[in-house]
């Protein structure tokens, strides 16, 4: 009965201790989840797990813990808002990974990020075509800043009170150097018929494509390796 209270006591004190500290670091911790605000995340709720059902050790000693941690992340986040240089090395850069409708494959693979991860991002910014997009910068957060090119952002039809034709889901027909069978399948076409279309953008080596895919049209849209673009 004595060590269910204790338990109790210290959950209550872990709650409201961290909710403290939370409280004192910001919002940050909720509105910009960088990989430092993740460490510190899981760190924090570690520490306050420990503390509320640790019964082997005093309490005073986790509290200790988990205030001294919380005091390190707040003056590491008070200098990295003083300290540009500094802020960059702990919470890291925002990265180019497309320009003009090219995806930048080195600043992509700094994040770690797949092809369809890259996707799934531009889908949330109701974006279904590479090609739409002028830069394309993922941030720190892990989110994707977008511009899209001019005419996308122009007066739209439905200003107009014309009708335009419906942007359709694409087909991955090529993903890192592979061709997606299954998608050329549905589409009637042949390996054959890529291997053609490659060959009129100058390509002979499918090893040379980063990302293909295809429109409603059939129209192939091609990305590869070495894009000559430059990475500002």
């Amino acid at each position: 009965m004595k060590l269910a209270i204790e338990v109790v006591l210290q959950t209550f004190l872990s709650f409201f201790a961290i909710l403290f500290i939370t409280r004192i670091l910001g919002r940050q911790q909720l509105a910009q989840l960088t990989m430092q605000e993740y460490i510190n995340g899981i760190t924090f709720g570690s520490i306050a797990a420990t503390l509320a059902t640790d019964v082997s050790q005093r309490t005073w000693q986790h509290m200790i813990g988990l205030f001294l941690f919380g005091i390190l992340t707040f003056l590491v986040s008070y200098i990295s808002s003083k300290n540009i240089n500094i802020a960059r090395i702990i919470q890291g850069e925002s990265e180019l990974v497309i320009k003009d409708g090219h995806i930048l494959e080195k600043n992509l693979n700094k994040f770690h990020y797949t092809i369809d991860e890259l996707h799934h991002l531009l889908r949330k910014k109701d974006i279904f075509n590479i090609k739409d997009v002028k830069y394309g910068i993922l941030e720190t957060t892990g989110e994707i800043s977008v511009i899209k090119v001019s005419h996308k952002n122009n007066v739209t039809l439905e200003d107009l009170n014309m009708l335009g034709q419906q942007d359709d889901i694409k087909a991955e027909v090529i993903v890192t150097g592979n061709i997606i069978y299954e998608n050329l399948i549905n589409r009637n076409l042949t390996a054959q018929w890529l291997i053609d279309q490659l060959r009129m953008y100058g390509i002979s080596d499918i090893r040379e494509v980063f990302y293909a895919n295809l429109d409603g049209n059939n129209k192939l849209y091609v990305d590869k390796y070495k894009d000559n673009v430059e990475e500002n």
